[in-house]
């Protein structure tokens, strides 16, 4: 993974899509996300803190992502490549591929704690940075999990089981790092644009790539095709092995499928953040992160390097306020069982989300003027069908700020519960009841 250049120019070749972003992209609000490969194996990276909230971006060789491991421990003197060769000796990364087994997964109950969530998406990797993909992609000659390791068609799972969980299905592709199809490109040692000159970014890189999601699209016909880094200049074209053609393939097979940001200045159905949420855009959005520091799993992080079921929640909430969706992550283990401490926190969301839903899911943000949004009590709004919501991370009496458009005599908790009302100033105080489950309540308010 890695944050995503942002082009707003594109290129003439793709001024042809005019795409209207899907409605039920809007209305889903929640994703869950998969990274899950070789890397698991070690499952090794350093937490030093989110991507973008510390000053370690520039520092690859304390790269806190594990599923970079491939090129961490290629970086010389880095403490990777010191517990690489204590652990694993002199062996080289792709003994790590042999060794993953992926011998306790089973697809359908990843996706039962999925749909658990409230997610209405799912997104599983199907190449990363590291070139293994988890299905027998074109041309890979071997290198992939049907040939070597778990010796199992591993999207053909996921896809499988998330139809019948009746959610949508997404791919994400490593479209601009490939390690091993270029292995003569040297390691990423810093970010910014010098740290991605040397990216794989040739014609047969660029057809390697095409051939790739173009077997993805026939086999699994995902909902989203979630690229990232970048794309090979070559193939930016509308040739028979380019992006207008790929895309072209893609709308054809899912019209009312979507295409993320991360192929340059190419095309997009909606933007992404990663981590920190950046500039809100009034363009689709979406922020992805790990419960953790990590996509991979990292079997360094604890419960102090995790977002908590409740810290879960407000983020989530404070994301879909402000009209975005969140592809949240989870780290697969290398047997292919999801971590403990990342199923609790996301038993915890799924559990609110199943008391909540209604005030999230389908919603929209609130205009500030009606409902403003406030840090003490913690407040954020969203209006759905008539009705503006406040979620509130508090109990008892709560002060609110509000303007013209709210029946503030409406005022009810999610289950019906009428709640007490006194106006003065813009300014409604609520009674709440004591919180019988962890994260905020919701009131709900009529419009008027």
């Amino acid at each position: 993974m890695a944050m995503f250049k942002d082009d707003s120019v594109r290129l003439p070749e793709f001024e042809k899509f005019v795409h209207e972003t899907p409605a039920w992209f809007s209305d889903a609000k929640l994703g869950i996300f998969v990274h899950w490969g070789a890397y698991s194996v070690a499952a090794w990276a350093e937490p030093i803190g989110e991507l973008g909230a510390a000053d370690h971006s520039h520092d690859f060789a304390r790269n806190p992502y594990a599923e970079w491991y491939f090129n961490t421990i290629r970086i010389e003197g880095s403490p990777a490549q010191q517990h690489h060769r204590e652990t694993f000796g002199d062996v080289d990364y792709d003994h790590l591929l042999e060794l993953w087994r992926a011998e306790r997964f089973d697809a359908d109950e990843v996706l039962a704690l999925v749909k658990h969530t409230g997610a209405r998406y799912f997104v599983p990797t199907t190449k990363h940075h590291d070139g293994i993909t988890l299905w027998d992609a074109p041309e890979t000659n071997g290198r992939n999990t049907v040939a070597r390791g778990p010796k199992r068609d591993l999207i053909g799972e996921f896809a499988a089981a998330t139809e019948r969980a009746g959610l949508r299905f997404g791919v994400y592709y490593s479209g601009g790092l490939d390690w091993h199809f270029s292995p003569s490109e040297p390691v990423v040692e810093t970010d910014g644009p010098d740290g991605w000159t040397n990216r794989a970014n040739d014609r047969p890189y660029a057809d390697y790539a095409y051939d790739h999601v173009a077997d993805l699209i026939e086999r699994y016909r995902p909902d989203i095709l979630w690229n990232d880094i970048e794309w090979p200049d070559p193939g930016k074209d509308d040739g028979a092995r380019g992006l207008v053609s790929l895309f072209d393939r893609f709308y054809a097979a899912t019209p009312d499928g979507l295409i993320n940001d991360r192929w340059g200045d190419t095309h997009w159905d909606y933007r992404t953040t990663e981590y920190q949420m950046g500039d809100i855009t009034d363009e689709p959005w979406e922020n992805c992160r790990g419960i953790g520091y990590s996509f991979g799993h990292n079997t360094l992080e604890d419960e102090t390097h995790l977002l908590s079921g409740e810290e879960a929640i407000r983020y989530f909430v404070d994301i879909v306020a402000r009209g975005g969706n969140l592809l949240l992550n989870i780290g697969l283990q290398a047997d292919g069982t999801v971590p403990p401490e990342q199923r609790a926190t996301l038993e915890t969301l799924g559990d609110w989300n199943a008391v909540n839903g209604a005030a999230i899911f389908d919603s929209r943000p609130l205009d500030a003027s009606i409902g403003a949004p406030a840090e003490g009590p913690w407040v954020r709004w969203t209006k759905v069908n008539g009705h503006a919501n406040a979620i509130v991370d508090a109990d008892g009496s709560v002060t609110l700020t509000t303007g013209e458009g709210l029946d503030v005599d409406s005022a009810r908790l999610i289950n019906g519960t009428t709640l007490a009302t006194t106006v003065a100033d813009e300014r409604t105080r609520v009674a709440l009841p004591p919180r019988s489950t962890p994260g905020p309540q919701v009131i709900v308010f009529d419009l008027v």
